[in-house]
């Protein structure tokens, strides 16, 4: 299984800009570039406490390593991964709203996804980085500088995930107001697509933790 073909934060940003007409022009500065705007001084100084703790897990051993190297790490990223698909595309479903209803249902249960996605990949992080903290002195130290970036991102990353629903509205009203045939099935669909590419961008630290534990464990005698 590769999942990293499957996530891909610009398809998100596609999709939306696609769905409200909007213009997205393409950046020329780096990660390191656009994470600076995002941290401000005291985020700043907790990623520099972070990084200078971390290296006291270097001359740590530990306990669970061995068991922990043969953990199907994958397969419970994949799982739980399928369950969400499941949910969106399945109980997610927006078919049978009614065509006069207008917006809110669809808002509502975008909200509903939303909830529900946020709280399965949470737990799933944590899994994930106590079974990283178990293997090896680098991947603690992984798993912690991740716990910290959380701390420092996720607020920001769900006020930008909040305003996904707004932009989905103005490409309800466009739909609406040109009414062509099969216009909310169009939408419905869109819908769904956009919702999937949320979850897979949400899942991207996830997927990057995974895939550091699988080469590590790869390298491991």
């Amino acid at each position: 299984m590769h999942l990293r073909r499957n996530f891909s934060s610009s398809r998100l940003v596609r999709l939306l800009s696609e769905a409200a007409s909007v213009d997205v022009d393409a950046s020329r500065q780096d990660v390191a570039e656009k994470l600076g705007l995002w941290l401000g001084t005291l985020d700043t100084l907790q990623l520099h406490a972070a990084h200078q703790s971390i290296k006291a897990f270097a001359e740590e051993t530990p306990s669970g390593a061995r068991a922990t190297a043969h953990h199907p790490l994958e397969e419970d990223v994949q799982r739980v991964r399928s369950a969400m698909v499941q949910a969106i595309t399945a109980n997610g479903s927006t078919k049978a709203i009614e065509a006069d209803a207008g917006y809110a249902p669809f808002r509502q249960r975008y909200l509903e996804q939303q909830r529900h996605i946020e709280s399965k990949i949470a737990s799933l992080r944590s899994h994930v980085r106590q079974v990283l903290s178990r293997a090896s002195p680098r991947l603690k130290q992984l798993a912690y500088l991740d716990t910290v970036m959380d701390q420092v991102i996720g607020a920001r990353e769900q006020r930008l995930m909040s305003t996904v629903p707004v932009l989905l509205e103005k490409r309800f009203e466009q739909l609406r107001r040109a009414q062509a045939d099969g216009w909310q099935g169009t939408f419905c669909q869109e819908w769904q697509e956009v919702l999937l590419a949320e979850m897979n961008v949400r899942l991207q630290p996830v997927v990057g933790l995974m895939e550091a534990f699988s080469n590590e464990v790869t390298k491991s005698p």
